[in-house]
């Protein structure tokens, strides 16, 4: 990792696995719906930038079946571990992991696309990274970006526990060289990346009062970023209170009868 590059601050521990889990089966729809748009189809051969657990690479397997192929690319050996155990339990054989750098990463032969999802949100040159693949595309070859865009996150109607920590997640995200409204700017991003023909598309759940899946999605994130967000000062351990935190939002939420709004899922992709 380069000097000008901060840590992933989400961290790989079992807990954070876990909370991975959990997102990428809320957002699995928008994700293949993005994936299906940018024309990832039957017998092509992608990278998936990033792959974590290998969700985005599952998703792309089942669109280009076992006459493709997809390669799951991560530096965390540990999620990579996990993921080469689900699809060799599902039997799913022609989706497989390596790991490494994804700033540097060269394919042997040239891929029909490359797909990125919450990648581009950790990195320091987000349209450097974009271009260095370039290269692993055939002439025509797609890239896909799918990533989050935090700015229209809120409690509808307000609630100011929601409010707080959605405070805090920002501005941990941010202190640690993350770009949480960076799905506003993937359209961008991949034009001064090189790349031709953009489209862009976002998609945004509804989370209805009384579901526990609010306090469980915004309560996970806290958790994970409570270092980061202690340490910048952002708030103190008493005031996360993060024994309680999930159940203080759900029952703030279902109090106030107030739906939670999550990032933002936004996609963009275009042609090398």
């Amino acid at each position: 990792m380069s000097s000008t590059q901060k840590p992933y601050v989400l961290g790989s521990d079992p807990h954070e696995l876990e909370r991975l889990d959990r997102q990428a089966a809320m957002i699995e729809r928008p994700t293949r719906t993005i994936l299906q748009a940018a024309g990832l189809a039957a017998g092509q051969h992608v990278l998936d930038l990033g792959t974590g657990l290998g969700h985005v690479a599952r998703i792309a397997g089942q669109l280009v079946g076992p006459e493709g192929s997809v390669v799951g690319l991560d530096g965390a050996r540990d999620a990579l571990a996990v993921a080469r155990e689900r699809v060799g339990a599902a039997g799913e054989h022609h989706v497989s992991f390596v790991e490494g750098d994804v700033r540097t990463f060269r394919a042997p032969q040239p891929l029909d696309a490359i797909a990125g999802r919450l990648i581009l949100f950790h990195l320091a040159d987000p349209a450097g990274v974009v271009r260095h693949h370039l290269a692993n595309l055939r002439a025509g070859g797609t890239f896909v970006a799918i990533d989050f865009d935090l700015g229209g996150c809120r409690a509808e109607p307000d609630v100011p526990l929601v409010a707080e920590a959605l405070r805090w997640v920002v501005s941990a995200f941010s202190a640690a060289g993350a770009a949480p409204r960076i799905g506003a700017r993937l359209g961008p991003i991949l034009r001064d990346a090189g790349l031709r023909n953009v489209t862009t598309l976002g998609m945004q759940g509804y989370v209805q009062p009384g579901d526990p899946a609010a306090g469980r999605l915004l309560g996970g994130v806290v958790r994970s970023l409570a270092p980061a967000i202690v340490s910048h000062g952002f708030a103190t351990p008493e005031q996360m209170d993060l024994d309680t935190l999930d159940d203080r939002i759900n029952q703030a939420l279902a109090a106030a009868d107030s739906v939670l709004l999550p990032p933002l899922v936004v996609g963009a992709w275009g042609q090398a």
